[in-house]
């Protein structure tokens, strides 16, 4: 059995904690109040209450930590060393659909590298969590990234950019690269998940672009973790900065990130 360290356990009660109300909100989605922040771009009170949830218990374990959370201005900490990454709600318009696939993302910053985890489905029950160093564990099983060798076997999850969201013809043309190499594509429409789906073997690989830190953080240390590679497509290690993410197991992150970055230089060879 897994033996969780103390900042484990901080995270896992606060999400369980957080994950109480958006069950229960859930059930009851057509009364919550939703606002709007910008194109395809939602709030809800179930987005806020989670929010709230997850400040008040995190800050009462570590009062010093600072905080980045999705529906709030960032709170620098006292120590200037730790940093909470959080989204209380991954998968907000799956959600707000009556789509059970979203889940609650804590990952704790230290000295700007991600240390620890959590993934918590609350539908399905799922608690996704890795430290670094450790391993990463589903509720107290070890995973492992996939074994598949071929881009002509493997599945691979992406996000498509929305209403909004620029760069919609070089996607198009990833999509398609992907699409004619692979054995199937999965859009779910909660980053977090696919990160943990990647982590788990359950999606061989996993590539999107315009995400924000709090979508990314935790779903990062759980590929690294179960023996995947998380790169920027590009190449890079800025994840975080940049939005941009291709997570694979060992053997499929070369060439699916050949595949897509030579997309991307025909696309900008052509402008």
């Amino acid at each position: 059995m897994a033996i969780r360290s103390a900042t484990i356990n901080v995270m896992v009660k606060a999400a369980h904690k957080a994950a109480r109300g958006l069950i229960r909100d859930f059930g009851e989605v057509e009364q919550l109040q939703v606002s709007q922040k910008g194109p395809a771009d939602f709030v809800s009170t179930a987005d806020l209450q989670a929010e709230r949830t997850l400040r008040q218990e995190l800050k009462r374990a570590r009062p010093e930590f600072g905080l980045l959370m999705e529906e709030s201005a960032e709170e620098p900490g006292t120590d200037g060393r730790h940093r909470w990454i959080v989204d209380p709600l991954d998968g907000t318009l799956n959600f707000l659909h009556g789509l059970p696939h979203f889940a609650i993302s804590i990952g704790l910053e230290r000295d700007g590298e991600i240390v620890a985890g959590v993934v918590h489905d609350p539908i399905k029950d799922e608690l996704f969590w890795a430290e670094r160093g450790v391993g990463c564990y589903l509720n107290d099983r070890r995973l492992r990234v996939s074994a598949r060798r071929d881009l002509g076997q493997a599945v691979i999850a992406t996000g498509t950019p929305n209403l909004g969201r620029p760069d919609h013809q070089p996607y198009l043309a990833m999509l398609a690269a992907a699409m004619a190499q692979t054995a199937g594509i999965r859009r779910f429409g909660a980053a977090a998940l696919d990160l943990a789906y990647v982590a788990a073997g359950r999606y061989d690989g996993y590539f999107e672009v315009g995400l924000s830190p709090w979508d990314i953080a935790a779903g990062i240390l759980l590929v690294r973790e179960a023996g995947g590679y998380v790169s920027e497509i590009a190449g890079g290690h800025h994840m975080l900065q940049s939005g941009s993410v291709l997570a694979a197991n060992d053997h499929l992150h070369l060439p699916l990130g050949s595949l897509l970055r030579g997309v991307s230089q025909v696309k900008r060879a052509a402008v």
